[in-house]
């Protein structure tokens, strides 16, 4: 499983980067806007910082809801560097612009997902990257993770390329779960993925080995 940040937090980027194990960066409007991050000029070059710390995907988001502006954004974001992914909606328009980008080889990621159903029509359009809310979902009383793991028996089944990208991850316990379901690649929190390095009794075993240590040396 690879591992990408969901953040616009320039810090927070360099401290998963320097874990070593950092893959990518998802952004979208809203974390650009906690950033304090507003007008064209200042967003692209706050995507141009990212894409220079990160080596991977870094999905950009598109704001238009209409195939021409969709187009027209995902165009000039793909300009700012290489590994800029354009981040799409699952609609009507966003399909359209999805199988535009994929004819011109420009990867995409097709997020605000609920179903597998969309998941079906996203990788059908040539999406590169498929976007489940996990928490979302959950958030309605359904299973996100379930749905993780249809979407990726589907896509085996049907042999497609669309890589699953675990979305609206909240903690570290769906990080696991969403690996065991089949995703391809998670994206989470900077805390969610700190997370997965704490446990009660590693640091009960560290303080043990410690204290034995000092005991023994003194």
């Amino acid at each position: 499983m690879r591992f990408f940040i969901d953040t616009a937090n320039i810090e927070q980027i360099k401290e998963a980067h320097d874990l070593g194990i950092l893959d990518g960066v998802t952004t979208n409007p809203s974390l650009m806007a906690k950033e304090g991050i507003s007008g064209k000029e200042n967003i692209t070059n706050h995507y141009k910082a990212i894409c220079d710390i990160v080596d991977g995907p870094v999905s950009a988001e598109v704001i238009a809801t209409d195939v021409e502006g969709m187009i027209r954004e995902g165009e000039e974001l793909a300009q700012i560097a290489p590994n800029i992914v354009i981040k799409i909606p699952m609609t009507k328009d966003g399909i359209k612009a999805i199988r535009y980008f994929s004819q011109k080889g420009i990867p995409t990621n097709c997020t605000l997902v609920f179903s597998s159903g969309q998941a079906l029509i996203a990788a059908k359009a040539g999406a590169t990257f498929l976007s489940p809310f996990v928490g979302r979902i959950d958030d309605i009383n359904w299973d996100g993770v379930a749905l993780i793991r249809e979407i990726a028996e589907l896509y085996a089944v049907q042999g497609f390329n669309t890589e699953i990208l675990a979305a609206s991850v909240r903690n570290s316990r769906h990080i696991v779960q969403s690996a065991l379901a089949g995703a391809d690649i998670v994206t989470c929190p900077l805390p969610s993925i700190l997370g997965l390095l704490k446990h009660p009794l590693t640091d009960i075993g560290l303080a043990k080995f410690l204290a034995d240590h000092k005991k023994s040396n003194a």
